[in-house]
């Protein structure tokens, strides 16, 4: 491709008898379009040429060339020279770029490592809409990252411990015979968890022994554990399913479960930094100087809570890894956990760099019509019925459009959920969105009609895509900041 800086500088310096390499390292991108496409502070030449910086530019644009098939015209604008590159040049010049095989690839990662957790599911409940957007996002991010050359690794940091699970074992002690789990694992897990929050709600006595339970959990009672492991392979067997059909990836599948083994010495490094205090039976971290509230650690029953195996997760992975960046692809409404997190993580005994590096990737909230999703409600749209109406919808049209189409079944496949993911990532990443059918799968609509028609030739298959969006959606692409 052309390198337009280097053939403005070759101009300037024609007129200016300067030096070219010097030149060309004077030249910026102006952040404003209508500012042209490059442009030149004569301020840099004031000195040396002994003039205003207005009237060196206004000199350099009366000699310049302009008919050299590559600048189509220049204006002075507060001894600034902007540049404007013909389009058709600039136009040809990226076309033939583009198609080469490895476009926008570089290396400039190189050396670096960056973590990208996304996903995050929750163990025995269903994935639903709720998750798609941190699984696409996260998954368009670890290849960005990687094709820039970064050592990435991509982490589905699992729900797999906590409170829901006291709720469920006490369920399951109580209907377990009633459920098929090895039929439809996720469904009758739901059922459990659905029914025994109701039971909590007219008994706080119920409450407590699912509370009971957790704790039980977190000092290994045989019975507990066994439970636990089976909800755990039974979902995540589901999972697999719905992650081979948006062809997603991990390096690292590790649940919260991982860190319990590993908090004694978080409660250590916070003792040890004078920061942990108790309130009301509870250990905190006092954040009020910051405006994040109290940070707590360990609830007044002993038991751990998310944030502290969050920060047991930094540290194993600042170990493991050295990275330089850890992203959070996790929605706005976590905003104060991560907040209150990174604040925490101050006092670990990590380098600086890890601790300067941990970011939170905010998106917005999908809800219902009717409101926000809720497993303990059963109000919930799981992923798989999502991809399932979309192929189905693709297969319609196929049908009216190009009933002679070959392999049908599996271009619906490519074309319906490759919709579903260009739908979630087109949009605004921090708008919420309001889930509607006929929005989503509408392939006359925001994202238009995606064309996938795949002909074979010489035993080779030739893509021909139109994938035509609004190009307003373009605002939305600074997400790897």
């Amino acid at each position: 491709m052309i390198n337009f800086k280097q053939e403005i500088a070759k101009q300037i310096a024609k007129v200016t008898n300067l030096d070219e390499k010097e030149l060309e390292s004077y030249i910026e991108t102006p952040k404003d379009v209508k500012n042209g496409d490059y442009a030149f502070p004569c301020f840099r030449l004031a000195k040396e040429l002994k003039k205003a910086p207005m009237q060196i530019a206004s000199e350099i644009k009366e000699k310049i060339e302009i008919d050299n098939g590559i600048i189509e015209k220049i204006e002075v604008i507060s001894g600034y020279l902007n540049f404007y590159i013909q389009k058709e040049c600039l136009t040809k010049e990226v076309l033939q770029e583009i198609q080469k095989a490895e476009y926008g690839k570089s290396n400039i990662g190189k050396g670096k490592t960056v973590l990208v957790e996304y996903s995050s599911p929750n163990i025995a409940k269903p994935f639903h809409i709720g998750h798609l957007r941190t699984t696409v996002i996260g998954a368009a991010l670890y290849r960005i990252y990687k094709y820039l050359g970064y050592n990435t690794i991509g982490i589905n940091h699992l729900g797999d411990y906590g409170t829901q699970f006291g709720k469920l074992i006490e369920g399951y002690k109580r209907w377990g015979a009633e459920y098929n789990l090895e039929e439809n694992p996720i469904e009758e897990l739901v059922k459990i968890y659905v029914r025994i929050n109701e039971l909590c709600k007219e008994d706080e006595t119920v409450l407590e022994a699912c509370r009971e339970n957790f704790r039980l959990l977190e000092q290994n009672d045989p019975y507990c554990v066994d439970l636990w492991k089976r909800f755990k392979a039974l979902s995540l067997k589901e999972f697999q399913r719905i992650y081979d059909m948006l062809g997603i990836k991990f390096d690292s599948v590790i649940g919260e479960a991982f860190y319990i083994d590993k908090m004694d010495k978080i409660y250590e490094l916070l003792e040890k930094a004078n920061v942990l205090k108790e309130s009301e039976g509870a250990k905190i971290v006092d954040l009020e100087e910051q405006g994040l509230g109290a940070c707590i650690i360990q609830k007044s029953n002993g038991s751990s809570i998310y944030v502290t195996r969050d920060l047991a997760a930094i540290r194993y992975r600042a170990q493991t890894y050295d990275f330089d960046k850890c992203l959070y692809v996790v929605a706005y409404e976590q905003a104060l956990h991560f907040k209150q997190l990174f604040e925490v993580a101050k006092y670990l005994d990590i380098p600086e760099k890890c601790k300067k590096g941990l970011r939170h990737v905010q998106f917005g909230m999908t809800r219902l019509s009717t409101g926000k999703m809720s497993t303990r409600e059963g109000n919930v749209i799981k992923i798989e019925d999502l991809l399932t109406e979309a192929i189905h919808r693709v297969e319609k049209v196929i049908q009216e459009k190009n009933p002679d189409m070959t392999n049908q079944e599996e271009e619906a496949k490519k074309i319906g959920i490759g919709a579903v993911i260009f739908n979630n990532l087109a949009n605004t990443i921090i708008k919420d969105q309001v889930f509607d059918w006929d929005q989503v799968l509408n392939f006359q609509g925001e994202t238009r009609t995606i064309y996938s028609i795949y002909l074979r030739k010489n035993k080779k298959y030739i893509r021909k895509s139109r994938i035509c969006a609004k190009s307003r959606r373009n605002k939305n692409r600074n997400i790897t900041r």
